[in-house]
């Protein structure tokens, strides 16, 4: 079946800047992919961040059926696929059903990502499985992903990657993991994936891609907020809600001026205050 509505998909859509960014996509006229491990609610768990042992899964919220209801309730269509980033089978398989349903992709949010034991290790407490399982989850299979999706993006005038990096990636740590920073595999997984954008750009923008990297700042998880950790990042970073870099996923997927930003790392807590795209935020600060 084909569409003549443009398609955005999205991966980890079951909560967060994935949830709020298929929002932001449903507002600006697309119909939606849903991706993620969690179909149903009740159903998600964060599971550890270390390789000890010593964390227990956690229950978070959100579910893709619960992000479907929303992005229906805008007006727009929802298909929901379970993928798992650590399953390269089911990653082949959600681009495959996507494109049997609705014949078209127009905008490919990488969003998902693989956080399990390793993401917090120290350096020394670092297992070489754990660090090759994050840039299997991170980088590798985002490789399939996009080389699956890119030749349908390229029949679209206009196309979009927009790759949802880390401040991690390019900046030392203020302290050690849990301490302030994060832990080596994680940054060194999102590291390689920050290179992608910038080849996408230089090898395609002249058929109508538009790759972007976005850096969403500190955005405490689902997953920390039932833990009541990230507090140590906090003491070191400005928090903003999901709905920041959400509204700018929207911006850049539909407005021209986001041309701007072709090939370089949007900051989306600057653009977003920039020009107003959450009302209310950011707070007035205290005097």
């Amino acid at each position: 079946m084909s569409t003549s509505t443009p398609v955005a998909f999205v991966t980890g859509a079951s909560r967060g800047i994935g949830r709020c960014g298929a929002l932001a996509l449903a507002e600006a006229g697309y119909d939606l992919v849903l991706t993620a491990r969690t179909l149903h609610e009740g159903e998600g768990r964060g599971g550890p961040t270390t390789s000890g042992g010593s964390q227990e899964a956690v229950a978070v919220a959100g579910s893709l059926e619960t992000t479907a209801r929303e992005v229906e309730a805008l007006g727009r269509r929802a298909l929901v696929v379970r993928m798992d980033l650590m399953d390269r089978a089911s990653v082949e398989a959600a681009c495959d059903t996507a494109l049997d349903t609705w014949g078209r992709v127009d905008v490919l949010f990488n969003n998902a990502i693989y956080q399990g034991p390793g993401a917090m290790d120290r350096f020394l407490d670092l297992p070489l499985d754990a660090a090759q399982n994050m840039l299997t989850g991170n980088y590798l299979h985002q490789i399939v992903l996009l080389q699956r999706m890119l030749p349908h993006l390229l029949k679209q005038e206009r196309s979009y990657v927009i790759n949802m990096t880390s401040g991690s990636a390019s900046m030392n740590p203020p302290g050690p993991a849990g301490a302030g920073g994060w832990g080596l595999a994680y940054a060194a997984s999102k590291a390689a994936f920050a290179r992608v954008a910038g080849v996408l750009h230089a090898e395609f923008h002249e058929r109508g891609l538009r790759a972007f990297n976005v850096d969403p700042g500190h955005i405490l998880t689902e997953a920390q907020k039932a833990r009541g950790s990230g507090k140590h990042l906090e003491a070191h970073f400005r928090s903003a809600p999901a709905e920041v870099p959400g509204a700018v996923i929207g911006w850049l997927a539909s407005a021209p001026e986001a041309d701007a930003y072709r090939g370089e790392i949007v900051r989306a807590q600057k653009v977003c205050k920039d020009l107003g795209l959450v009302p209310g935020w950011p707070e007035p600060r205290q005097a």
